[in-house]
């Protein structure tokens, strides 16, 4: 059975749970999974490939999963990678650029895709500037059907390798 790494960079909370539904879908379609935050990951040489997501803050992609690229680069280049930001507070219906971040990741571990999904900030986010932001902008623009979309496309991938 192949085993996937769901890793995630994620500060408030949304993008783990685009992680988990990534994980949920893998695992529906006979994929062993573990969704872990990308601060935790040292290793991926136990996994036969990895997902990994990380949220985006005023155009860059999450500190995490950058960092996860530069602990991990040559273990990742050597397995299936896809990569997948959320951010952006506005509904995703066409292809969106990804975060530089995320395409440096890209191109740096070969990834097979980079995809933007719809970012959520809630109302009563604290801090400064997401309390500013949430004034105006709060919501969620995450789609679950497209996630779970992609992720049955990966695992539809796996199985065909």
């Amino acid at each position: 059975m192949t085993k996937v790494l769901v890793a995630y960079g994620s500060t408030r909370g949304s993008t783990r749970e685009i992680a988990e539904w990534v994980g949920r879908a893998l695992t529906g379609q006979g994929v062993e999974v573990e969704v872990r935050s990308a601060a935790e990951v040292r290793d991926v040489g136990a996994y036969d490939a990895v997902v990994l997501g990380g949220a985006v803050y005023f155009g860059r992609w999450h500190r995490h999963a950058r960092a996860l690229v530069r602990r991990c680069a040559r273990q990742l280049a050597e397995r299936p990678v896809w990569l997948f930001s959320s951010g952006p507070l506005q509904r995703i219906d066409r292809e969106v650029a990804p975060p530089a971040g995320a395409e440096r990741a890209r191109r740096r571990v070969g990834a097979r895709e980079s995809v933007v999904f719809g970012g959520c900030l809630r109302p009563d986010a604290r801090g400064f500037p997401a309390a500013t932001m949430a004034r105006t902008v709060a919501g969620d623009f995450r789609d679950p059907g497209r996630v779970e979309s992609w992720a049955r496309d990966i695992a539809c991938e796996l199985k065909a390798t």
